[in-house]
């Protein structure tokens, strides 16, 4: 999104001759408007634009739910701005006039960015369903091993005996597919759940 038309038509222009697909919008209400598109991709933003500067559209795609990595392109960008885009998640903030070369290479650098999250949220979310395969007693004894007890502990703690741990233990490995207690750990905190 740019605030000059003409800027914004070359860009378009120049992304789909290099074999991207471009979503172009005239103005930041139209993009707000808008469900974020398909993913791995990026949003390219300029510093100036009416109603919203983009700063603030950054910041109201954020609360819209866009995911996707947002780079800037400014003829009027100063330190203080740069750096607040960029504390706000921002990959890159490359001033005007921006040679076609950097420009791609920052857009691939926000893809690559995007492709990886969305690599990490679907590893979350297989690690989250193996997880709720569990039954509530095997995530009490997933949580014993994870915190490093042994099964007596972890029986003790339960009321109930060493042997019936063992089996659920050795369940809780096989559904949450680990081989050991170190990648069951790991895997703990992946999920968000550190011991």
């Amino acid at each position: 999104m740019d605030d000059d038309p003409s800027v914004l038509r070359s860009l378009s222009r120049m992304f789909q001759l290099e074999g991207y697909e471009v979503e172009r919008f005239d103005h930041p209400r139209q993009m707000l408007e808008r469900r974020p598109g398909p993913r791995p991709g990026c949003v390219v933003l300029d510093l100036r634009m009416p109603e919203l500067n983009g700063l603030e559209l950054q910041a109201e795609l954020r609360r819209a739910g866009w995911m996707q990595p947002i780079l800037f392109i400014s003829g009027h960008g100063d330190v203080p701005a740069a750096v607040r885009a960029m504390k706000a998640g921002a990959v890159d903030f490359l001033p005007k006039p921006v040679g076609t070369a950097e420009l791609l290479a920052a857009v691939e650098r926000a893809l690559a960015q995007d492709r990886a999250a969305i690599a990490s949220e679907q590893e979350r979310e297989a690690l989250r369903v193996r997880f709720a395969s569990l039954t509530p007693r095997e995530r009490e004894v997933c949580q014993g091993v994870a915190r490093g007890l042994l099964n007596k502990q972890i029986a003790a703690e339960l009321g109930t005996a060493e042997q019936t741990v063992r089996l659920q233990r050795g369940r809780v490995m096989e559904k949450l597919a680990v081989d050991s207690v170190a990648e069951l750990v790991r895997l703990m905190e992946r999920l968000g759940s550190p011991p």
